[in-house]
């Protein structure tokens, strides 16, 4: 457990390391598991203002969590709450507030807001101690709430949160809010970058990124966790994958109309000219001023490319669209990339982007079945997709499951 001169000194630093954090979703956790860290809770939630209501954003529990077998993460639903007193959260949102609670199930009473314990009762856990604040940005508008669960003392004992916590706390929180509104701006500003996309490809929805991005990044940290990559490490590239994978098909910006919207399977000449949307990606990051337009381009590059080196575009300078010498096949083509000369990033949103076409409607087709669709994902292995990918893809199906849910098509 830190001591206050610690505490201090690691918000300090924090405030720095969550301005660099890009990804709203990447960000709510980081945020989540640092404020925990520096009040020793066991568990924790952060809600996100969204027009009126509060959206149940991000959780975690670190007794629940050991209830599960190793590499699986906790499963969550997703729910808004209204912003009124009525709940502990929305009383936080609609007051500005901050409040600590020794005992949620002795709340005196006479007050406005009461705990909700179904979720105690479905899950066989026991909240105890709260510690909620508001999440106020540098206009003093709250964008959000925190809400850290059961203290725990040196020997492990729930507490109640103690008052010299709650400035520290307070503090953290409102640099917490200035980095989501930045991460916010950041997905905003991608959304409507896919926006452009979705006015010439009605499939390039943001449901559609959303789901292919967070499928993504569950992959990589189980892939990356199995191979024993550091934590800061995974951090970092789940920031920026995370983007990266929601930009995959943007270089369909550049294809006509007539092939974009067509309501049937394309012919041969069309299906040649849909490829150039990987290079046409590609090339939208040639400046590479940051490790996200690295990322962003391999993975517009790459992401059709297949593990038995039967994809596109294979080996081409995506400037020139010419085949990169020494890597061209005998007519001169460039030559597919296969295996392991596919990056990890492009091999892992392939998967997650075929996984979720499948499982879509389309103009052309009907939602697949989903044991159809991981009957073909296991069937594909070795040839379309890395073995190993497919292999941890399956190992975080609950997770994948959820993801489903929280993004819907509308």
């Amino acid at each position: 457990m830190l001591n206050e001169k610690q505490k201090v000194n690691k918000i300090m630093k924090l405030g720095v390391e969550l301005a660099e954090v890009k990804d709203v979703d990447v960000l709510l956790e980081r945020i989540l598991r640092e404020a925990r860290k520096l009040v020793n809770a066991d568990a924790g939630s952060i809600y996100v203002k969204e027009s009126d209501k509060l959206k149940f954003s991000y959780s975690q529990n670190e007794t629940l969590q050991k209830r599960l077998p190793a590499g699986k993460k906790l499963i969550y639903s997703t729910f808004e709450v209204p912003i009124n007193n009525q709940t502990i959260s929305g009383y936080v949102a609609n007051t500005g507030d901050s409040l600590n609670i020794p005992d949620a199930y002795k709340l005196r009473s006479g007050l406005p807001y009461s705990f909700n314990k179904t979720y105690d009762d479905r899950s066989g856990y026991r909240t105890q101690s709260m510690l909620t604040f508001p999440l106020k940005n540098n206009r003093g508008d709250t964008i959000g709430v925190l809400q850290l669960i059961n203290a725990k003392n040196a020997p492990g004992k729930v507490v109640p949160f103690t008052k010299k916590d709650e400035p520290l706390i307070m503090h953290f929180a409102n640099m917490a809010a200035v980095a989501i509104e930045r991460a916010q701006m950041t997905r905003t500003m991608i959304l409507r970058t896919i926006k452009m996309a979705e006015l010439r490809d009605p499939r390039e929805t943001g449901a559609h990124v959303n789901r292919v991005a967070a499928y993504a990044i569950v992959i990589y940290e189980s892939w990356a966790s199995r191979r024993e990559t550091s934590h800061e490490l995974i951090d970092k590239n789940r920031d920026i994958l995370r983007m990266a994978a929601m930009l995959h098909d943007v270089g369909k910006v550049a294809i006509s109309d007539a092939i974009l919207k067509k309501p049937a399977r394309l012919d041969d000449t069309e299906r040649e000219a849909m490829k150039k949307h990987t290079i046409m990606g590609a090339r939208l990051f040639s400046d590479r001023y940051s490790d996200f337009d690295e990322a962003a381009a391999i993975v517009a590059l790459n992401h059709h490319e297949k593990w038995d080196g039967t994809g596109y575009p294979g080996y081409i300078n995506p400037f020139d669209g010419n085949a990169i010498p020494g890597y061209q096949n005998s007519d001169g083509k460039p030559r597919p990339k296969k295996g392991e000369e596919i990056p990890v990033f492009g091999r892992i949103v392939a998967l997650a982007d075929v996984y979720d076409a499948l499982n879509s409607r389309r103009a052309y087709k009907e939602r697949w079945d989903e044991t159809q669709i991981l009957d073909e994902l296991k069937a594909t292995s070795g040839t379309h997709f890395d073995p190993e990918m497919v292999e941890t893809f399956f190992s975080c199906i609950d997770a994948i499951h959820s993801i489903t849910d929280r993004y819907p098509d509308h």
